[in-house]
């Protein structure tokens, strides 16, 4: 395809009001689902999903497949560039949309792994440090987790996925799932990092665990 023809289609789609809402929306790197798109287009389900559609054909947008949900996020940070210089050519700025409750969006549990912004940190983190490529452990951050009192042996020897991107419903960006993510949260539990609030899928942060969170991780919250 030429490359005026390419540009030209990427802006058409870019162009309709309601993609251009679904885009928007998009740039704080979460993710969201068709349905909330949807709304915040202000379209039905069905003309959402032909939308979603044609960004996705363009690589304006990415599905990603968690379970039975299906969530949308821009394809990538050129994309997000591209749309930051339009919103400043129009003299617009992002919006907010994040309502989740403040107490488990700090840091709660995913299943048996840590969740929210802690473990979106801790994940941001590893991969900062070089402990994670892909998701397999490197060398180095094989020694770290163990000098940390991961027991990163066991966790490799169970009988299910060692670590993949589980992605976070409320930042909607990835903390890390499977054996490792259940190991680190078995950790921050014994250690006292964190403590279950009662009856909730709640973690409270001690002050203990934030200065070892930092001290140990560079995780800040």
């Amino acid at each position: 395809m030429d490359v005026e023809v390419h540009v030209a289609r990427v802006a058409a789609a870019i162009g309709e009001p309601a993609r251009a809402r679904i885009l928007g929306s998009l740039l704080d790197g979460r993710a969201r689902t068709s349905t909330e798109l949807a709304m915040i287009a202000e379209v039905s389900p069905s003309t959402a999903s032909v939308h979603l559609h044609r960004l996705a054909e363009e690589r304006l947008v990415r599905l990603h497949v968690q379970g039975k949900h299906r969530y949308y996020s821009l394809h990538g940070p050129r994309v997000a560039r591209a749309l930051e210089a339009l919103m400043q050519l129009a003299g617009e700025s992002r919006g907010s949309f994040a309502k989740t409750p403040l107490h488990l969006r700090q840091a709660r549990t995913c299943y048996d792994h840590i969740a929210g912004e802690l473990g979106v940190s801790i994940h941001d983190r590893f991969k900062a440090l070089k402990w994670l490529e892909g998701y397999a452990l490197t060398a180095r951050g094989t020694a770290e987790l163990a000098s940390c009192g991961v027991d990163v042996e066991r966790a490799r020897r169970l009988r299910r996925r060692f670590a993949y991107a589980c992605l976070d419903w409320s930042e909607r960006r990835p903390h890390i799932g499977g054996a490792l993510g259940a190991a680190v949260l078995d950790l921050a539990l014994k250690k006292t990092w964190v403590q279950r609030e009662p009856g909730d899928r709640a973690l409270a942060i001690t002050m203990h665990g934030r200065r070892e969170l930092q001290a140990r991780f560079g995780v800040t919250i």
